[in-house]
């Protein structure tokens, strides 16, 4: 089985985390943590900072490394790593995604995530029972 290996950010502001709806494929519709594919060069970081840029318009800064998430689809095996980031530049185009709200972890569970998000919606929260974000 392929595997593909990307990197997604949780954005905050405040008490709050920027979720993304995709505009496109399979999981149209369905809420994810912005992010994509990592190049053959890059470092998780630089992929994160790149994609977030051309998927947002939007300059990161990465403030923790938060987990990484295995899951099998049908068609391939996800390695999704995922950070804590805050914006520190610019203001949100959504180029890949259909819309974008600034939710509460109270409202973590009320959106239709893409399944390997579901993984880092349940880190997500056990993360912010033991530290703030």
């Amino acid at each position: 089985m392929k595997t593909i290996e990307v990197a997604a950010a949780i954005i905050k502001l405040n008490d709050k985390i920027l979720v993304t709806r995709r505009g496109y494929g399979e999981f149209i519709d369905m809420w994810e943590f912005p992010g994509g594919k990592l190049e053959p060069s890059e470092t998780r970081e630089e992929a994160l900072i790149r994609e977030i840029k051309e998927e947002l318009e939007v300059n990161i800064n990465i403030l923790n490394y938060l987990t990484t998430i295995e899951y099998d689809y049908p068609d391939f095996h996800l390695t999704m790593h995922c950070f804590i980031c805050t914006i520190c530049k610019g203001e949100i185009h959504l180029n890949a995604h259909n819309e974008a709200r600034w939710i509460t972890n109270e409202q973590l569970y009320s959106l239709n995530w893409v399944p390997a998000d579901i993984l880092v919606v349940k880190k997500l929260e056990n993360f912010a029972c033991n530290k703030e974000l």
